[in-house]
């Protein structure tokens, strides 16, 4: 499985959300498979998004496409950090 994980914060989570719902169909083209959104315990504007992609080459694409720069740059995305990921095990306690 490919994972991505975004950390960024957001001048407002609601204006950030309308943007990435809106963004969805895209997401999904792109390969994004499936998403949780978490935020800080204390702070509701820095984000934590978690997703699952179709491969990292197809997430790298999309997350580094000057389309997808702009559309951050309009949501209020301050200095996003992009992790890569790769599962090596999965397990249920």
């Amino acid at each position: 499985m490919h994972y991505v994980l975004i950390i960024h914060e957001v001048e407002s989570y609601p204006a950030w959300k309308a943007v990435f719902d809106k963004a969805a169909d895209i997401r999904k083209h792109a390969g994004e498979i499936s998403y949780q959104l978490l935020r800080y315990d204390h702070d509701g504007n820095n984000i934590v998004h978690f997703s699952q992609w179709s491969s990292l080459d197809n997430a790298r694409r999309f997350f580094e496409s000057p389309a997808l720069m702009e559309l951050r740059k309009n949501a209020g995305v301050k200095a996003p950090n992009f992790i890569y990921l790769r599962e090596m095990e999965r397990g249920v306690l």
